[in-house]
Parts: structure tokens; C-alpha cells; sequence
């Protein structure tokens, strides 16, 4: 799963927008303001029956976004994805069967862990990169920080979702075993989109910071 380690060398996609949305006008605005404002990214989850279209449309109109799909728990769902245009899955579990299609597939792909066993079982099928979720309430950078240690001389890189916001995603980047971090707050106010700008343009000066 090298392949992965190519997709997110920009500084500012090391905050990926996790989005739930059932309107192609909205994906549409969304990738719009994004594009628009430093943060040419955006995952969005396999939770609504629309999710492929939204890729599809997505990805014909922003060719040079990096465009993922989410919450790939099946086969199924991994195939519309690859077949929708995404670029990248995520999970928020490891699903030994999805994980090795999706190797079979060269599918750049992303499974969820919160334990150790879960990463030792991802790891002995070549994953090292995981997402790492729910990330608050599993512990947050401690926990994370504790899951690594171990790991570490394994090259393992890690995206934490769940729980992040505004307050606590500068201490997730600030790990540097922390490739990047999905920004599930960054659609909350859709279609407030004057909000959702500031929330964009806050979201890369935060990963600015840091690198400073």
C-alpha cells in the first residue's frame, strides 16, 4: 500500500473534509469552496445511497481534486467507489476481505483501527497507514501517542477522524506520525456557506501554524 504515501504531499491536505451529504449541488458547492479556499481535498462517506453519484460528479467537474470515498465496510461499496472515480477508501473498522481486495485492486486504501491487534492484523497485510478512529473517545493523542510507540520502527503513519474540531486538531498534526486528520466539522454548516468558508480558511491556517 505504498501507493498511499504519494497521495497527501501537500501541506494543506493534511486536513481532510469528511463529508455526509445526499445533494450534488452541495458536493458541488462544497468542492467549489474548497478548491477556492486552499484545501483542494474532501472524502466523502458511503452513508448515503447518493455517496457514488456525489463522487462521480465530483470528480468530473474537480479533475485535479483529491476526491475519496468513506465508510467502505464491503466489497461492494469498495468496487462503486474505485468505479466512481475516488482516489482513495477509508474505513472506520479493519475488514481483513476489504483490505485485501483492495491491495488486489491497487486501490489506495485506508482501514480503520483503535487497538493494537487491529493494527498488528493490518500491518501483517502490508498497511501502514490507518485511520485511526474514534479518536477522541478511544483517548485521543495520548492513546494515539501510546499505540505508536511500539509501532514506530514499523514506518506507520496514522489519519485520526472522529471527535477532532478546531480546539484539538493542532495537537493531532503536531504528531508527525500524523499524516493528515479528517475535518468532519469542516461540513457541519452546509449550506451556510459563508461558514463554511471561514471554517476552510481557518482549517489550513491551523495546518500553517504548525508547520511554522
Amino acid at each position: 500500500m505504498d501507493n498511499l504515501k504519494s497521495l497527501f504531499p501537500d501541506l494543506t491536505a493534511r486536513i481532510i473534509p469528511v463529508l455526509v451529504l445526499d445533494k450534488v449541488d452541495d458536493a458541488l458547492k462544497m468542492c467549489e469552496l474548497l478548491c477556492e479556499n486552499g484545501l483542494p481535498v474532501a472524502e466523502f462517506t458511503f452513508r448515503t445511497p447518493e455517496a457514488k453519484e456525489l463522487i462521480t460528479r465530483t470528480v468530473e467537474h474537480f479533475p485535479d481534486m483529491l476526491i475519496g470515498a468513506g465508510t467502505l465496510l464491503n466489497l461492494t461499496d469498495l468496487e462503486r467507489a474505485r468505479n466512481a472515480g475516488a482516489k482513495f477508501g477509508m474505513a472506520p473498522g479493519f475488514n481483513p476481505h476489504v483490505v485485501q481486495t483492495a491491495i488486489a485492486r491497487n486501490f489506495p486504501f485506508i482501514p480503520g483501527i483503535c487497538t493494537p491487534s487491529e493494527l498488528e492484523q493490518a500491518a501483517a497485510l502490508g498497511c501502514r497507514i490507518f485511520k485511526f478512529f474514534p479518536a477522541e473517545s478511544a483517548g485521543g493523542t495520548a492513546f494515539l501517542q501510546s499505540i505508536i510507540a511500539p509501532y514506530r520502527h514499523l514506518g506507520i503513519q496514522f489519519i485520526p477522524t472522529g471527535g477532532l474540531t478546531p480546539a484539538n486538531v493542532k495537537e493531532y498534526l503536531k504528531i508527525p506520525e500524523v499524516i493528515t486528520i479528517g475535518g468532519t466539522w469542516l461540513g457541519k454548516d452546509i449550506p451556510d456557506w459563508k461558514k463554511v468558508a471561514r471554517a476552510i480558511r481557518k482549517a489550513v491556517e491551523a495546518v500553517e501554524e504548525v508547520q511554522k
